[in-house]
């Protein structure tokens, strides 16, 4: 995949349907990210259905809906996309109505286990038909053994999200993905699916809720996920088949982006939320592979040295990022060049 698809109207009419991450792309903790809440707003009136997709699965609907109201977005708690929404939907495709199930994690999965018709359990002892494990701060070695336990004796294991670890006040400490190897230690047993990101799950979970049943899904192709992080929201975009848009209001900062192997490209990058509601310009590279222009910005490749015209220009990042893309994919390491520094900041 390269970075080379064009679009004539905004994005955000090219599109039904908005994937979206919630941190670094709409809010960085409690605080809102500079244009997203208005881009949104501009997206929806434009026609788009916005749903908000995260792998966090301790926090309610209502409330993560209720933070977002905070920033003057009109969300309902059903757009709202969590890894527990969609592990409970996961489980009650693989039990039968009522099944107990473990639950290893926060209030908000075990509503969602009840709310998909199933029965939430806390004890091996119950005979449960599966397992679900989550991330929230109470964890206790006994929960973990508990899971442990059903997980020896046959129960199905399925996981909220595999992120090994898990930004917090004080530092980074372990993620769901750190506890849930402790079980697969234990047991020797790896889980049958994880509802988040990387995996494509969410997103093709999140179609199926914004039909709310009535309708159709949106087709993929007319859906676009939207993230800051390669290796979680574009990956999930790219393993089930969705065009991705890459925002630099987060994580993911312009090298990684030039660097990134094929399985971590988006289709789309843009600076900020603004450029849902903008035409994607096309990128046009010459015959060599060394030169290449995207609207007013110019991307050049000498003797392995990357130079733009405009390091303040996203559309020059989009150019490089078209050139480095087919130099790896002809074998060159891309990791060796001298690449260009940007300055995109808000």
């Amino acid at each position: 995949m390269t970075l080379l698809k064009a679009t004539e109207a905004p994005l955000s009419q090219t599109y039904s349907l908005a994937l979206l991450d919630l941190d670094g792309v709409v809010y960085r903790g409690k605080d809102p990210v500079a244009f997203a809440s208005e881009s949104i707003r501009q997206a929806e009136h434009l026609g788009m259905t916005i749903e908000y997709t995260t792998n966090n699965s301790s926090r309610m609907q209502s409330v993560v809906a209720d933070q977002l109201r905070g920033f003057g977005l009109d969300v309902e708690p059903w757009q709202v996309i969590t890894s527990s929404v969609v592990a409970a939907r996961m489980v009650s495709k693989h039990a039968p109505q009522g099944a107990k199930v473990l639950v290893v994690g926060a209030e908000h999965l075990q509503d969602e286990v009840g709310k998909a018709g199933l029965t939430p359990v806390q004890y091996a002892s119950d005979h449960p038909t599966a397992v679900i494990q989550g991330w929230f701060p109470q964890m206790t070695w006994q929960m973990l053994a508990e899971a442990s336990f059903a997980v020896e004796n046959g129960a199905m294991y399925f996981v909220t999200n595999r992120d090994l670890t898990i930004p917090r006040e004080a530092g980074i400490a372990p993620g769901c993905g750190s506890m849930i190897q402790a079980v697969i230690n234990a047991t020797g047993v790896q889980p049958i699916a994880s509802a988040g990101k990387p995996e494509s799950a969410m997103y093709d979970e999140a179609r199926e809720l914004a039909a709310q049943g009535d309708t159709e899904p949106v087709c993929k192709a007319r859906s676009l996920a939207i993230g800051d992080r390669l290796d979680t929201d574009i990956e999930a975009g790219n393993r089930g088949g969705y065009d991705s848009l890459a925002v630099l209001t987060g994580v993911t900062n312009p090298t990684e982006l030039m660097c990134a192997p094929k399985h971590l490209r988006p289709t789309y990058i843009v600076r900020d939320l603004r450029g849902l509601n903008e035409a994607y310009p096309r990128i046009d590279v010459d015959e060599a592979g060394t030169r290449a222009t995207c609207a007013q910005a110019q991307a050049s490749l000498t003797h392995r040295r990357l130079t733009v015209n405009d390091p303040n220009d996203v559309n020059a990042l989009r150019a490089a990022c078209a050139l480095t893309w087919q130099a790896a994919d002809s074998g060159q390491d891309v990791a060796a060049f001298a690449l260009p520094e940007f300055s995109l900041g808000e």
